[in-house]
Formats: C-alpha cells, sequence, structure tokens
C-alpha cells in the first residue's frame, strides 16, 4: 500500500465549469481511455473472472496488488473455504502500477473481480461512476461496526451518501528506519532518537541529529567544522520524493506536527491547505536541507527515489517512511534495523498521516451475495489475525495489530513507534475527496519543482488556489 501510490493522473478541469460537467467530461475522458487497454485483458484472457468454480461451486475471484500479502491471503481463501464449501476463491496479484491498469480496464470491459483491494485515492471516483457497490445493501455485510477497527479506518470508506464502500483491510503509518552500526559510529544509541523536536525554524533536536549523522567525503560530519554539503556520503535523512498531493512519507509527518491540516474536514474535505504559512514553512525546512548536505537533491536521487537502497548502501542514515515497508527493510543484508518514532512538532507530539486500504465490492460481479460473503470474512477476526500473524502489515482490527506486532517481534524488530501513534490518537487522516487525479496532475510538478530549486515555496498560494477551483 505504497503511500506514494499515486493515481492515475489527467488534466485539471477549467475553473469555469460545473462539477457536474466536469464529472461527465472525466467519466467520458477515462472510458476512452482505456477502451484499448480493456479490449488486450479481454482478447488476451487475462482475468478468470465469470469462469465456473471448481466442483460446482461459486467462484469469487478476489484481486490485490502486494505479493508478500498473496500467503496470507490464501490462508484466508482456505479457511473461508473450508467454512464455504460452494464458494472458491480464487486470488490474483499484479503488481503496483499494473494493478491498477487491468483493474480499471477490467472493470469497464466487464472482465474485472469481483471483489478486490481499493485505494483511497481512487474509490471515490469508482463511486462516482457506479463501479462499486455499497456493502449495506448485502445481508453479509450491511452490518459492519466501526468500533471492530481501529478508529478512523470504517470512517475513511464511508460515502458522501453515509454508505459503506470498503471494508477495513490494514492500515498504516509512519516512522524512522536507521541501521543501528551507523548510529553506533555516531556516538547515538537508540535511546537517543527517542523524544526528539523539530520545529520548522530552527529545525529543533530532530536537526540537531541529521546534522551529526551527515558524512562528507572527507569524514567530516554536518555538525563539525568543514563539512562539505557538496560532496557528502552519508546523508542524515533519505529521500522519499517531493510528495506530491499528501506527501505521506516524504512531509506530513512534519507539516502534520505543526497543526497543518491537510483540508477542511476529516474525510470529504472540499478545500485545500496548500496556502497555510504552517505548510509552506514545514516543505521549506524539508528542501532546505539539500543545501546544507543533510538531505539528497532531487538530482542526485532522481524522480523515484528508493530509500530502503538509500538505507541499506549507507547513502542515508535515517529514513522516514511507511509501515508497509518494514519488510523490505528487514531484508536489507548487514543492517542491525531498528525504528524510532518522527520527531514531536510545535503541537507537542509526533503526527502521522494514517492511511487504510479496503475490499470493495464491483458493481458488474455475477455473485454479489458470494462476494459479500468473503468481504465480511476477510473484514473478519479470523483472517485478520491470520495476515498479522504473516508479518508483512497491520491489519485493521486491533486483534490483527497484536498479531502482527508479535510476528514483527519474532523477526527482530520493535514496530511500536508505528502503533503508538494509533495508540495515543496522533494521527491525520489521509486525504479522502473528489478530484484526486486532477489534483495530482496539479500538484506533481509544483512540489517536483520546489524540490528541485525551480520554483519559490511561496508558489504553493497560488496552486491551492488552482487546486480549490476543481471544487467550485
Amino acid at each position: 500500500m505504497p503511500a506514494t501510490r499515486t493515481a492515475t493522473t489527467s488534466a485539471p478541469a477549467a475553473p469555469g465549469r460545473s462539477r457536474r460537467d466536469r464529472r461527465r467530461r472525466g467519466l467520458r475522458t477515462l472510458v476512452a481511455g482505456v477502451a484499448t487497454a480493456a479490449t488486450v485483458v479481454v482478447l488476451g484472457g487475462c482475468s478468470a473472472a465469470g469462469l465456473p468454480g471448481a466442483d460446482g461451486r461459486v467462484a469469487v475471484d478476489y484481486w490485490l496488488w502486494e505479493s508478500l500479502q498473496l500467503p496470507g491471503y490464501q490462508k484466508c481463501a482456505d479457511a473461508f473455504e473450508a467454512q464455504n464449501d460452494d464458494i472458491e476463491i480464487r486470488i490474483t496479484q499484479y503488481g503496483w502500477a499494473d494493478y491498477w491498469q487491468k483493474l480499471t480496464a477490467g472493470l469497464v470491459a466487464g472482465a474485472g473481480p469481483d471483489v478486490f483491494t481499493d485505494h483511497l485515492t481512487k474509490y471515490p471516483e469508482f463511486v462516482n461512476r457506479g463501479v462499486i457497490l455499497p456493502l449495506d445493501d448485502f445481508e453479509a455485510t450491511a452490518d459492519l461496526d466501526p468500533a471492530d477497527y481501529q478508529e478512523g479506518l470504517a470512517e475513511l470508506w464511508t460515502g458522501q451518501d453515509g454508505k459503506q464502500y470498503g471494508s477495513p483491510k490494514d492500515f498504516d503509518t509512519i516512522a524512522l528506519f536507521y541501521d543501528e552500526d551507523v548510529l553506533a559510529e555516531a556516538g547515538y544509541a537508540p535511546e537517543d532518537l527517542e523524544g526528539l523536536t523539530w520545529d520548522p525554524e530552527t529545525g529543533g533536536t530532530f536537526e540537531q541529529v541529521v546534522a551529526h549523522l551527515s558524512v562528507d567525503a572527507a569524514g567530516v560530519r554536518g555538525d563539525e567544522p568543514g563539512f562539505d554539503p557538496t560532496n557528502v556520503v552519508t546523508y542524515g535523512l533519505g529521500s522519499n520524493g517531493a510528495g506530491d498531493t499528501n506527501g505521506q512519507t516524504q512531509w506530513a509527518w512534519l507539516a502534520g506536527a505543526t497543526g497543518w491540516e491537510l483540508t477542511n474536514a476529516p474525510v470529504w474535505g472540499d478545500e485545500y491547505h496548500y496556502d497555510d504559512p504552517r505548510f509552506q514553512a514545514s516543505i521549506g525546512w524539508l528542501f532546505g536541507l539539500v543545501d546544507k548536505g543533510f538531505f539528497p537533491s532531487y538530482e542526485r536521487v532522481g524522480s523515484a527515489p528508493n530509500p530502503v537502497q538509500q538505507l541499506g548502501s549507507g547513502q542515508a542514515a535515517l529514513v522516514a517512511d511507511g509501515s508497509w515497508t518494514i519488510s523490505s527493510y528487514l531484508a536489507l543484508d548487514g543492517v542491525d534495523l531498528g525504528v524510532a518514532s518522527v520527531p514531536a512538532g510545535p503541537i507537542g507530539h509526533p503526527v502521522s498521516m494514517y492511511n487504510g486500504l479496503g475490499d470493495s465490492i464491483s458493481a458488474q460481479t455475477a455473485v454479489p451475495d458470494e462476494a459479500a460473503r468473503w468481504v465480511e470474512f476477510l473484514g473478519g477476526s479470523e483472517c485478520q489475525t491470520i495476515v498479522g500473524e504473516q508479518g508483512v502489515v497491520f491489519p485493521a482490527r486491533p486483534e490483527g495489530t497484536d498479531a502482527a506486532k508479535a510476528a514483527f517481534a519474532e523477526k527482530g524488530v520493535d514496530v511500536e513507534p508505528f502503533t503508538d501513534l494509533v495508540d495515543d490518537g496522533n494521527t491525520v487522516l489521509y486525504p479522502v475527496t473528489d478530484n484526486a487525479a486532477e489534483i495530482l496532475s496539479i500538484m506533481k510538478p509544483v512540489m517536483d519543482g520546489i524540490y528541485i530549486g525551480s520554483r519559490p515555496v511561496e508558489s504553493l498560494t497560488q496552486t491551492n488556489e488552482q487546486v480549490n477551483s476543481l471544487f467550485e
């Protein structure tokens, strides 16, 4: 569930058009744009949807994108089939980019899955287009109780009509990854990363640590005389890119800690706040670290930086990244992995954006009741505990989260810096709004330009006006 999982881009709408006009135009454009891809899916036989199940059973096709989660969900399917001998679950896994292309094409062509893993940047458009069904319409999922899940997750999947369009699946937050050996070489212990503070004016104790962890080619540290910011071997803080619309792993944990809020409502806001001075100061601080030599330049890491590789190669000492990447960091050779909380900001505590995936039912399914029974199981305690025991992600149910914490502990990593944020309520919800694709197409070049240094941070004020015009 990469937070940096991005929506398909499209050109921004003209400011003078009504919302209804924009939706009609967007639907025509989307259908036309995927027509060729849909033909490929149908002719190429990429989907098994619509084919009968084995031994006369009803087949329910389920799609997901994360290969590391596939074994856990196969165990869920086996358990479900043992309890429901009239249904066969067929799982298909694609990579992130292929997933959305094939899913969108499949939904248009009638060759998609019955149930699929959905994302918060995608489902508002799916609801507007009528290609997913409300869970309220089925006996198996009508009584979904938000109290069964970590606080706030069910609300993220509640549409503007008050209906539930996704069953909470898992959640993710942000923390700092580091190599304990690199930390020790700098004279630090893991305890020295506890209780760090940050503000956009001085950088706080967090910037002091980042400076000390930065090392140039001559072995001089960033807080020592003679440090050369133009010839850095190890940056104190690694890069996850510019962050486009929500900056979940890039800057939301900084700006959110100032009290800044991305939109005017936790869910379904219709006004963005990129013009807030607190946000712009946070962005200025982060990308201002490039000139100090504490943070790699855009030119150094490229348009698609790999923070896992940066940590593993010693190019970065600290990396802020999402909980869905824990397994990738654990797989690094020669790294004694540690995890620390992001620093506390001016509001007095750390903050992380809080994202959660969901399972949705396709409107094209020929077996909606059976699909709903599978969704109910996916969101139930048994499956979410099974998934948690795999030690890959944090399931949405608290008991699944606890199982994941225990599994990660067995792998040698303490993941409480991720889960404490949820337990303590130090999270801000991932933005769920209309116009996600259009906003991305506006924000990505702007944020890239600020990171590169070709745009001033103040240009975000005008950009914000352009974004908000989409809601007029």
